[in-house]
C-alpha cells in the first residue's frame, strides 16, 4: 500500500465524502434494490440489474476511499520551506517559449484539481518542478517533446 501525503483539509474532505457514501448513498441503493426485488421476476428486471451495478460501483468507490485514508500521512504545513519547490508549495512558473505565466499548488493525487490550480505531484510537470529553486529552469518531458519552465516564485 503506497503512502498518500495530504493536507488536513484534503483528509477531512475525503472523510466527508466517505461518510456521505456510507450513510446516504449506500442506504438509498439498498432501498432501490429492495423495491426492484419486490417487482417480481429478477431474471428480466432491468431496475434490479441497474441497482445492483450501482451498488457494486459504490462499494468499489468506498473501498478505494478507505484505502487512501488508511495510507494517508498528514503533512505538517508549518515545516514546509519555500526555498525549493515541494509538495504543498505554490509555484509561479513561466513557459519560456510562449511566456505564459501559471501558478500551481503541488498536492497529492487525491487532492488534485486542475480547475483550482492544484496539480498532482505525480504529473510530469510537477515531477520536473520538484526540488527547483527560484530562477532555475525546469525541463519537463511531455509526450510532444520537452517544455522549459522558469521558476518565478515559491510560496505557501
Amino acid at each position: 500500500m503506497a503512502v498518500t501525503y495530504m493536507t488536513e483539509d484534503g483528509y477531512k474532505k475525503l472523510k466527508e465524502e466517505l461518510n456521505e457514501l456510507e450513510s446516504v448513498q449506500r442506504p438509498a441503493i439498498s432501498k432501490q434494490i429492495a423495491e426492484a426485488r419486490d417487482k417480481g421476476d429478477l431474471s428480466e428486471n432491468a431496475e434490479y440489474d441497474a441497482a445492483k451495478e450501482a451498488q457494486g460501483l459504490l462499494e468499489m468507490k468506498i473501498a478505494e476511499l478507505k484505502e487512501v485514508l488508511a495510507s494517508a500521512r498528514m503533512i505538517d504545513e508549518s515545516r514546509i520551506s519555500t526555498d525549493e519547490v515541494q509538495i504543498l508549495t505554490r509555484v509561479k512558473i513561466k513557459n519560456t517559449k510562449n511566456n505564459q505565466v501559471m501558478t500551481y499548488q503541488l498536492v497529492s493525487e487525491s487532492e488534485a484539481n486542475f480547475k483550482e490550480g492544484k496539480l498532482s505531484v505525480e504529473t510530469p510537470i510537477a515531477q520536473g518542478l520538484l526540488g527547483k529553486k527560484v530562477g532555475e529552469i525546469a525541463k519537463v518531458k511531455v509526450p510532444s517533446g520537452e517544455i522549459e519552465f522558469e521558476i518565478l516564485e515559491i510560496s505557501l
